[in-house]
């Protein structure tokens, strides 16, 4: 298993690309701002074909640069349906405040081929499963992609900006909700196992486990059944 991944743009946003082993195709999770040129350099470095490209979520530092990541490739993005008006309307999901200094320099909308996100489901990319859990919170649309536990890794969650080091999402912004995003958390993320490797939006890798013992969000929530990743 392969997963390259390096913090981008004005807001630092992890972009990953995931792949069975180097020289194969893959999958990249949330190009966002200023992100295109990494992910070419990660390609080359690695000689990658990408297959897709998957959002955890719409808001526009993890999708930035989607439109000429899948141009250049001609390949499809997947987002949750609800966080798909994001790609075209980026200010209507930050509020102007946030969004206005960088619109200039944006390129918004969509990609030729958009497909939609459903909780729950299985996809299957480049040769990997990817298992799709909706975690409302931070945006309507908040996903997470999890990977079970294979060979030569632990299990691996691609929390998105759910859940990061210490800390978790912010909900303050259009389409938030603390309460959804404490429930997301108690349904996707305490069920799964310690050792579980979580790869979020921003900042630091870190483990369930670590995040159990001393995330002050998730004192006192407790776990929904597991579902697994």
């Amino acid at each position: 298993m392969l997963i390259a991944g390096f913090p981008a743009g004005a807001w630092g946003t992890n972009c990953y690309l995931v792949a069975p082993a180097a020289g194969e195709e893959c999958v990249i999770i949330d190009p966002g701002h200023q992100a295109a040129q990494g992910v070419e350099e990660t390609l080359k470095k690695h000689r990658l074909k990408p297959v897709a490209v998957v959002l955890t979520h719409g808001h526009i530092d993890h999708v930035a640069s989607v439109v000429p990541v899948c141009g250049a490739h001609d390949v499809p993005a997947w987002i949750h349906p609800e966080d798909r008006y994001m790609m075209s309307d980026p200010e209507k999901a930050l509020g102007r405040s946030i969004g206005m200094p960088l619109m200039g320099e944006l390129t918004v909308g969509e990609p030729d081929d958009v497909k939609e996100l459903a909780d729950g489901s299985k996809l299957t990319l480049a040769g990997l499963e990817f298992g799709v859990s909706h975690a409302p919170g931070h945006t309507k649309g908040s996903v997470t992609f999890g990977m079970p536990e294979a060979a030569d890794i632990p299990p691996v969650l691609f929390s998105g900006d759910l859940i990061f080091a210490g800390s978790v999402g912010r909900t303050d912004l259009p389409g938030g909700d603390h309460a959804e995003l404490l429930e997301s958390l108690a349904r996707v993320c305490l069920p799964l196992d310690d050792s579980t490797v979580v790869l979020s939006g921003h900042g630091p890798q870190t483990t369930i486990g670590r995040e159990r013992a001393s995330n002050p969000f998730l004192n006192g929530l407790d776990a929904a059944p597991r579902r697994g990743l």
